[in-house]
């Protein structure tokens, strides 16, 4: 095995440490708001997580530069769609900037304003509790109000590229231990 080690001295190390962190898989979500002037902004997002079942809350980060910014931090709610395989357009369309990311996408007004995209996996509406500094990134904590999911393949991103996941055999099993 050819393990890349560097300790991180400068900002040179930047694109090492990128690549290190594309070897852990995650999935594409689209995060959502609608401004109190009704402005609708979004992005595609892979930073999203659960962090806790009760209360139930999610997180996801954006950056500082990020030109949606102010809108999410105005707003006060948000929406986390997540992404089937066959919505791999959305995750490019909202990705890229343009005037307006919605133009041409299927989507509805959730209950609390923000729009959910047609035909992805799971919904989650949010409210912003609270907005953490992280370096180059706010991370922004939301409590769940209202979930949806359905089946489907989510969409993949790992090392610089989409994956369509594949399930796993389940294992041999292991010989038990002999008690003693």
């Amino acid at each position: 095995m050819n393990d890349h080690v560097i300790e991180f001295r400068s900002a040179e190390d930047h694109g090492h440490f990128r690549r290190a962190l594309g070897r852990f898989a995650t999935g594409v979500t689209v995060v959502t708001t609608r401004t109190p002037a009704g402005k609708l902004e979004g992005l595609t997002v892979n930073s999203f997580s659960s962090v806790s079942l009760d209360p139930p809350l999610v997180l996801w980060s954006i950056q500082r530069r990020a030109p949606s910014l102010a809108s999410f931090v105005e707003a006060g709610r948000f929406a986390v769609n997540v992404l089937g395989t066959h919505q791999k357009k959305l995750c490019r369309q909202f990705a890229t900037p343009r005037d307006d990311k919605f133009a041409d996408v299927a989507h509805q007004l959730g209950a609390n304003g923000c729009p959910l995209l047609d035909d992805s996996l799971a919904r989650f509406e949010c409210r912003t509790e609270s907005v953490i500094e992280g370096g180059d990134h706010l991370i922004f904590l939301g409590r769940v109000e209202r979930a949806m999911h359905r089946d489907g393949e989510p969409l993949i991103f790992s090392t610089g590229a989409f994956w369509v996941p594949a399930l796993l055999p389940e294992a041999d099993p292991s010989p038990v231990a002999a008690k003693g």
